[in-house]
């Protein structure tokens, strides 16, 4: 008699044989021919060709692949989401992929959420702050061991391997991080550094970090609960009140409290050098000109879906991703991971709709898991 194990191998193997492209006759072809193939072809199907032998896991992982993508322009923006398990820190990185025989609707775009596999172990932090820099997830400070950190890893999405950067000055708990001008600022988060450092910045070109003059007195752990670098400034929220920072003219002034996006946790991305955010059932989006912010039309269908759930939203190669998580239904042991893929438009002067393209499940896990972060990265 076969045991349960036994008994639930094929229907395993079932599910997995589609994620399989058919088999390839001729696997012996030159690898600069293979290059300059799969160089063309999306990234999202790279995690599937992954697993037709282990020369074409090689060569998918190869910094030749990507310097021929350069040369050709082909590059593109690929979304990468962090879970972590309720009971402890660790992270599982997973990135998005197209799925060939899985069937299209109007709701579906074929895509699934699949586990990276990286050589090295992610950062230990659940807790440190995330960014995008070109190709690099860069996941900065947070408690290690309940004690602040100054630690910084990123990881190289091109080959999904995380390796060390040059570590803060100051070690931060929950630092607020943006990006500007392809630089990366951090601020607050420390509990004994002064004014002069507790803001700094990171060049990822010389791999250094430099100080940032600080916009006033107050203490660094009450100088931000959120950054947003937009329209070439470094805006601050928090017990500083607003302030914005121009790197060109090294000056902080004053702004109105109209742009603040609230203390209360909400999810906010920047695309196209608009702030969009979601909070309490509602997509927004901030007019820089007029000073106030709009609501985001065209995603009222959504609404049904995003009740009680985490929400993330993420610059996505100029669009915009909707990340979020349901529990299955008639099941308490089992949570969705759902996607939305919108195209962002100007419908008339002063007004922005939103497009959805597909969206759909993108992932099962157990309810034990939770949705951290979500990023995309440029490779």
């Amino acid at each position: 008699m076969k045991n349960e194990e036994e008994e639930e191998a094929p229907s395993q193997q079932k599910k997995t044989l589609p994620l399989v492209p058919s088999p390839i006759k001729n696997l012996s072809l030159p690898d600069d021919i293979l290059l300059s193939f799969l160089s063309r072809i999306s990234r999202l199907y790279y995690p599937t060709f992954s697993l037709v032998s282990k020369s074409f896991r090689s060569l998918v992982a190869s910094p030749e692949l990507y310097k021929t993508r350069s040369i050709i322009g082909n590059t593109e923006s690929c979304l990468y989401v962090c879970l972590r398990l309720l009971t402890n820190s660790n992270l599982r990185w997973f990135t998005l992929c197209r799925v060939p025989d899985r069937k299209l609707t109007n709701f579906s775009g074929g895509h699934l959420l699949v586990p990276i596999l990286s050589r090295h172990t992610p950062p230990p932090a659940h807790w440190s702050s995330v960014v995008v820099v070109d190709s690099n997830i860069y996941a900065i400070g947070g408690p290690i061991n309940d004690a602040p950190s100054s630690r910084v890893s990123f990881l190289d999405c091109r080959c999904d391997t995380w390796q060390e950067a040059p570590p803060m000055q100051v070690a931060r708990n929950y630092p607020t991080v943006s990006v500007l001008d392809g630089k990366i600022y951090v601020a607050g988060g420390c509990q004994d550094c002064i004014s002069s450092n507790c803001i700094e910045v990171f060049d990822p070109k010389t791999q250094s970090w430099d100080s940032v003059a600080s916009p006033g007195t107050e203490r660094c752990e009450r100088l931000a609960y959120k950054s947003v670098g937009i329209k070439g400034k470094l805006h601050l929220f928090g017990g500083a009140g607003h302030v914005a920072y121009d790197p060109k003219k090294g000056r902080w002034d004053s702004v109105r409290m109209d742009m603040d996006i609230g203390r209360a946790w909400v999810s906010y991305c920047v695309v196209k050098n608009i702030l969009f955010y979601y909070h309490d059932r509602e997509f927004k989006w901030y007019d820089y000109k007029g000073r106030f912010w709009r609501k985001l039309m065209g995603l009222e269908r959504l609404d049904q879906f995003l009740r009680h759930s985490r929400v993330n939203l993420v610059d996505y190669g100029g669009k915009m991703t909707v990340l979020w998580d349901t529990f299955v239904p008639s099941s308490s042991k089992n949570k969705m991971i759902w996607c939305a893929e919108i195209t962002l438009k100007k419908h008339v002067v002063y007004e922005i709709c939103g497009k959805i393209e597909w969206f759909d499940v993108v992932l099962r896990v157990p309810k034990s898991y939770e949705l951290v972060h979500g990023l995309a990265a440029t490779v």
